[in-house]
């Protein structure tokens, strides 16, 4: 690693911005208008637009009006399913995050550089942020961002050819997955830790950046670059392992898949929130690695993802003490803009994690939004409360707290990757969940399954199998079942040889004692303290996964995977 600078590395997109901006770039209309009026029309609409997306960005930027410049930094999420026709309660919910009732108005009124698609389920560690779901499947998703779409089209931002807003989500996979019907389900990062193939992970994760790109979605927050130093349950399987070097090769691999395809990748969380198992959500994490230790172990994944062209990095909520003591990362201008920006050599867009999360939400959103903003944040995400964020960044701006120069910096990489996600395709509705797409998830998941306990060589059952699982897994249970049965093994309701399951957040009390096979379908730490005869690790409870550790289990394939992090004193794998 290069020794840290100490100021900002000027890109030539920032020198862009502020040249072409100039004068205009201070310009206010001649009659502040009210968020919620009606936008102009950019002046400079009839110009010749540059073919490059840095240039044709600063063009754009310098024609803004402060209202304009200041919703292009914000992404928050919305209520409801649709962008112009929600429920009472969802609507409920718009008018007390943003003081209107839909989507649309949303975008409309505070000139909003972009949206986050929400959702949660009950293994979701990021559940606390994501207070609503506006995703169910894939007819509906595309209706929505087609809607959401075509309000941020109206915008003097949407103007001149580019995408009218950046439309995101946290499909990681595994346990943060957004969609789940009707799409294909990737088996978590861990588990493509586990099969150890950058080609496999690259082709599955372009299938999935496929079927985003044809529901709308623009940009995906993933993957996931923290390499897990600590038995962290809000990261877990969400990391490629414990291993810089192999989780830097996944995390380019997934990179480029996902940019092939036309979707923003965005690296998180930087500098890494797998160096401590606290929860940001809930609190502020503390990272005490050193300097050499951070440089040498958490950061390769994220110059990894840089090098492949990653076009996102999300600041992490994390206190790290090598480098900034007491000032979370996403308000670290030594973080952001000199290690970030400078050391690595970052010039995409920087986005915030959740604004939303406990370990930086105890400030007014206005005050926090600014405060990211000077960091060298680009883009605001999820602010807790939409009208309250957008009217301190305009006031800081136009009290000079927040520096011009800085905003303009920010919109126009904003505005640059919108026209670089203008000129990709969009696939076809078909492409999504295509026979192609679910073998790439198949192969994945087939490479994943890992044995640390039992003969590689022989069977690993004999006889009748009964399969058991733990609290809130009986949807697992039966899937296997299925897929058991469908391997030709005989499965009874009891008396066979039991395969107990095991999930994300289970524990000793969720182990089953006598159990024949014990398998982990998150992380494979709790198989540390399992006493069965064979333990296998899926790292996921896919359906692919599952009909994987089937045909594992009824000797039709043998498990080649190897456990990406150490669990107790078990080898990584039995099979050599």
């Amino acid at each position: 690693m290069l020794p840290l600078v100490t100021a900002l590395t000027v890109t030539a997109l920032t020198v862009t911005a502020l040249v072409v901006s100039g004068c205009a770039g201070s310009r206010q209309p001649e009659t502040p208008a009210a968020p919620g009026s009606a936008p102009s029309s950019p002046t400079a609409a009839a110009a010749t637009p540059s073919p490059d997306p840095a240039a044709r960005a600063a063009q754009l930027a310098g024609t803004l009006a402060d209202e304009d410049l200041v919703g292009q930094v914000l992404m928050p999420y919305a209520y409801g399913n649709s962008a112009t026709k929600v429920s009472g309660g969802s609507a409920a919910g718009n008018r007390k995050l943003a003081g209107v009732e839909t989507p649309a108005e949303m975008i409309a009124k505070y000139r909003l550089g972009g949206l986050i698609l929400v959702g949660f389920s009950a293994d979701d560690p990021t559940s606390d942020t994501q207070p609503t779901t506006n995703v169910d499947n894939p007819a509906q998703v595309r209706e929505l961002t087609a809607g959401l779409q075509a309000a941020a089209g109206k915008l003097p931002a949407g103007a001149a050819g580019a995408a009218g807003a950046l439309i995101g989500i946290d499909q990681e996979f595994g346990v943060v997955t957004r969609i789940s019907e009707g799409v294909t389900n990737l088996p978590s990062p861990m588990a493509f830790g586990a099969a150890g193939d950058p080609a496999l992970t690259e082709s599955a994760w372009r299938a999935a950046g496929t079927e985003l790109a044809a529901l709308g979605v623009n940009v995906d927050f993933a993957p996931s670059a923290d390499v897990l130093e600590a038995n962290s349950k809000v990261i877990g399987s969400r990391s490629y392992g414990s291993d810089p070097k192999a989780a830097a090769a996944q995390v380019g691999a997934a990179v480029r898949g996902l940019q092939d395809a036309g979707v923003g990748a965005t690296l998180k969380h930087f500098p890494g929130h797998g160096q401590t198992a606290a929860d940001s959500h809930k609190g502020l994490p503390v990272v005490t690695a050193d300097r050499k230790k951070l440089e040498s172990t958490a950061l390769p994944p994220f110059a990894a993802g840089i090098d492949a062209g990653a076009w996102l990095v999300m600041a992490g909520h994390l206190d790290v003490r090598a480098v900034d003591p007491g000032v979370p990362a996403t308000f670290s201008r030594k973080l952001l803009t000199d290690v970030l920006r400078g050391q690595l050599k970052f010039t995409g867009v920087l986005v915030t994690d959740a604004m939303d999360m406990a370990a930086v939400a105890k400030q007014p959103p206005g005050t926090t939004a600014v405060r990211a903003l000077n960091a060298g944040n680009d883009l605001v995400l999820m602010p807790p409360n939409v009208t309250e964020a957008y009217d301190g960044v305009l006031a800081a701006l136009r009290d000079g707290s927040l520096p011009r120069a800085r905003l303009l910096e920010a919109v126009t990489r904003v505005l640059t990757l919108k026209f670089r996600l203008a000129g990709q395709p969009r696939p076809e509705m078909g492409t999504v969940n295509s026979a192609g797409h679910q073998e790439a998830a198949r192969r994945a998941a087939a490479a994943s399954v890992t044995l640390l306990r039992g003969n590689c060589a022989g069977p690993l059952l004999t006889g009748p199998v009964t399969v058991t699982a733990a609290g809130g897994r009986e949807r697992s249970r039966d899937r296997l079942k299925e897929a058991l049965r469908a391997a030709g093994v005989r499965v009874t309701p009891s008396g066979g040889a039991v395969v107990h399951l095991v999930g994300y957040g289970d524990g000793t009390g969720d182990l089953r004692a006598g159990a024949a096979v014990t398998v982990a379908m998150d992380t494979p730490y709790l198989l540390g303290r399992a006493g069965s005869k064979v333990l296998l690790a899926t790292y996921s409870s896919t359906p692919a996964a599952l009909t994987a550790l089937a045909d594992v289990l009824a000797g039709r394939a043998r498990p080649t995977g190897r456990s990406p992090v150490p669990v107790g004193k078990l080898p990584r794998t039995t099979c050599s």
